[in-house]
């Protein structure tokens, strides 16, 4: 359980997990009895004095009574949004979201005239959702029995999270109706890594690569070495990161994303400054360094050699693009043209590392996810607590069925071949027709992409 977990909650993460002393950081704070909540919450607090990035804002004489959970949550400034803290001895207590548990995500949809659909937009490979014969692109008529509307959507997603099993009832979408209903049961369950899925496209001479990242967990480095190798031989002119359904993971994997794209950089390029509390202050690591914090990376010198040297790259983004997936956006742009397009960002401008006891015998088995970092790019840019804008907004919604991700006609990428290959400008003029009235993955709906690596 705690491995599943541990794959399915990533933040970006600069650091390994480190002990935090329980020593007294406040003179007239009371002393609790060792394995009681006041005793956790006293060592949350003084956890969370030295390294959080809002300390200064954590109230001074805090209700030590409070539960576990509802104390840290008093700890917490109103700017955060990712925060959180699980027990790792209990597993209800860590975020839940259908992603997480069933391995897929849908948008509910309000098309022209009205109509309600919901589509499914991401399935996870080798996932509950997957194995029960779930597809991108699919309709979901009803989830339990329920037909889903406007009104029960955030309602019926947040009862998911409490169920191990659910039952929907799904068609595909063919010329403004669903055909082909059937029945699908889907069991809450692991699922695996997500691979990478690369494409290469040409025409008229002009070769462009295509490639999707779920997410950036440490380790990634040879699967990442092999695609470049692969772009490379190949003699690709132009590069396509689709990075919209990418919550994030390790910043050390985004920095040797980053090193294998632009023309003009070394190891001791800046790639990225971390500025923290009072006590953290500020950091700044280069490339070499910031790969250095995978310990089964490849080494700088080993990605660059086959790296693209490229003037420009293309980004696909969307609200669930975040952490390290917004980093790679940031970051690359002191070294080349960054032209994004989809949506904005989600926004989490914001790193840290896990925080949790390692005395033997551990004593308190609650496992902190602080903000403790707001991070920046070798130009000092970064706050973009509000998502980071495309320079040409494209709904993916609006061509109905959604098209597997790779389709050279599926939306978001089309726009981008379309670009490239016909120098024609993203005019959008369907934007309107269909609204997004909510997302599985949206954070009001549980969204947990939230652990720093």
């Amino acid at each position: 359980m705690k491995d599943f977990f541990k794959i399915q909650f990533l933040w970006v993460m600069m650091l390994s997990a480190f002990t935090v002393s329980c020593n007294r950081t406040d003179d007239d704070a009371p002393d609790f009895p060792e394995g009681t909540t006041e005793y956790t919450n006293r060592w949350i607090q003084d956890s969370m004095r030295r390294y959080y990035y809002w300390a200064d804002q954590m109230p001074a004489k805090p209700d030590y009574h409070l539960s576990t959970k509802d104390f840290f949550k008093s700890l917490l400034s109103s700017q955060d949004r990712f925060s959180f803290i699980v027990n790792t001895a209990d597993p209800n207590t860590y975020p839940k979201s259908v992603r997480n548990l069933f391995g897929f995500d849908y948008a509910i949809l309000q098309l022209s005239g009205g109509e309600i659909v919901t589509v499914v937009k991401l399935v996870l490979k080798n996932s509950p959702a997957s194995n029960s014969g779930l597809e991108r692109g699919m309709v979901i008529k009803k989830i339990n029995g329920q037909a889903i509307t406007a009104s029960n959507a955030k309602q019926l997603t947040e009862s998911i999270s409490s169920k191990t099993v659910i039952d929907l009832t799904v068609g595909n979408w063919q010329n403004g109706s669903v055909i082909n209903e059937k029945n699908v049961t889907v069991y809450y369950g692991y699922s695996l890594e997500q691979p990478l899925l690369s494409k290469i496209f040409e025409q008229n001479g002009k070769k462009t690569g295509y490639l999707y990242m779920y997410d950036f967990p440490d380790g990634m480095t040879s699967a990442l070495n092999q695609k470049f190798s692969e772009f490379k031989s190949s003699g690709i002119q132009e590069l396509i990161l689709d990075l919209r359904y990418n919550y994030g993971g390790s910043v050390s994997s985004a920095a040797a994303l980053c090193a294998m794209i632009p023309s003009g950089i070394s190891a001791n390029s800046k790639f990225i400054i971390y500025k923290g509390n009072k006590n953290g202050g500020e950091l700044s690591r280069t490339f070499s360094q910031q790969m250095a914090y995978d310990p089964g990376a490849l080494s700088f010198d080993a990605l660059h050699a086959h790296s693209l040297g490229l003037n420009r790259v293309y980004v696909l983004t969307s609200g669930s693009t975040a952490s390290a997936a917004e980093i790679v956006i940031n970051n690359l742009k002191p070294y080349m043209e960054v032209i994004q397009v989809g949506e904005a960002t989600l926004g989490k401008d914001m790193a840290g590392f896990i925080i949790e006891d390692k005395r033997k015998p551990k004593k308190i088995t609650w496992q902190l996810h602080p903000v403790i970092y707001k991070v920046f790019n070798a130009n000092g840019e970064g706050g973009y607590i509000n998502g980071i804008s495309p320079q040409f907004a494209v709904n993916e919604f609006n061509s109905l069925p959604l098209m597997p991700l790779g389709d050279p006609a599926e939306a978001l990428l089309s726009s981008v071949l379309n670009k490239i290959y016909s120098k024609q400008e993203n005019t959008n003029a369907d934007e309107n027709e269909i609204k997004v009235l909510f997302q599985s993955d949206s954070p009001a709906a549980g969204f947990s992409g939230l652990n720093f690596k």
